[in-house]
């Protein structure tokens, strides 16, 4: 489960920590078994957690310290892990019009990935949106960045960019795409409605379809020096700005 290729032909992949594993627990997630160190087992600490593993009646299997090492993907590792199945979600099936998205453009660094999704789930959005070209949502690095938030909002995996924006569309949901070219201020951006907000690459950008398909070209201001931003610093911002908005139209 450590590569792609296995994961997507098993239908499973692993999260490996206390903490991860606790989000699976509770986010009613499928799990498949659940592996532990004999030295996880021996704490006193982890009492709770493996009584509930016991009450739930999920497949448990006990490794020595050693070997549970090895077949881990950290260098220090807390001692459990849980195998869970992929769980797909269908984006024609879960359309909020009124919700707030984020579409990720070949997102590649598994940190930035998993840091946006996190982000999106702690501001309540309805979902977020991996293109072609996404490093791939069940990569260990990108699970340990959601810190859970996985088992929390849906992600959705776009196949066709052209069928991924119809869709939206017909269902007045409006694409702001993050661009250094934005003629409209991220704060004079309405974001009070259905809205997609499009987070391009590190490297790259957003391609030439997504662009030209945007309702609006958005430019975060920039103040000093620096002529961008991270991307999932940029993304926390608009997510954030979205937000606020929702917040004031509540207030008012």
């Amino acid at each position: 489960m450590k590569n792609r290729r296995d994961r997507e032909e098993k239908g499973l992949y692993y999260v490996e920590g206390l903490r991860i594993v606790e989000e699976a627990l509770n986010g009613n997630a499928d799990i498949a078994g659940i592996a532990i160190s004999e030295e996880f087992a021996a704490d006193s600490r982890n009492t709770g957690i493996l009584s509930r593993i016991e009450v739930l009646k999920v497949k448990s299997y006990l490794f020595t310290s050693k070997l549970f090492k090895e077949i881990t993907d950290t260098e220090t590792p807390q001692g459990i892990l849980a195998i869970m199945g992929i769980r797909k979600h269908e984006l024609k099936h879960g359309l909020d019009k009124n919700g707030l998205y984020v579409i990720m453009y070949s997102i590649r660094d598994p940190g930035n990935l998993g840091t946006i999704i996190r982000t999106a789930d702690a501001a309540g959005f309805s979902g977020v949106i991996l293109s072609k070209g996404c490093v791939d949502l069940y990569n260990p690095k990108v699970l340990r960045s959601t810190m859970g938030s996985v088992f929390h909002i849906p992600v959705y995996q776009a196949g066709d960019i052209s069928e991924m924006i119809k869709l939206l569309k017909s269902n007045t949901i409006r694409i702001l795409v993050s661009h250094l070219e934005g003629k409209v201020g991220l704060f004079e951006t309405d974001m009070s409605l259905g809205a997609a907000l499009v987070i391009g690459s590190e490297a790259e950008g957003v391609c030439e379809e997504l662009r030209a398909s945007a309702d609006v070209l958005v430019r975060i201001p920039m103040f000093g020096k620096a002529e961008s931003l991270n991307a999932s610093v940029a993304a926390g911002v608009m997510i954030y700005e979205a937000v606020r908005q929702r917040s004031l139209k509540i207030q008012h």
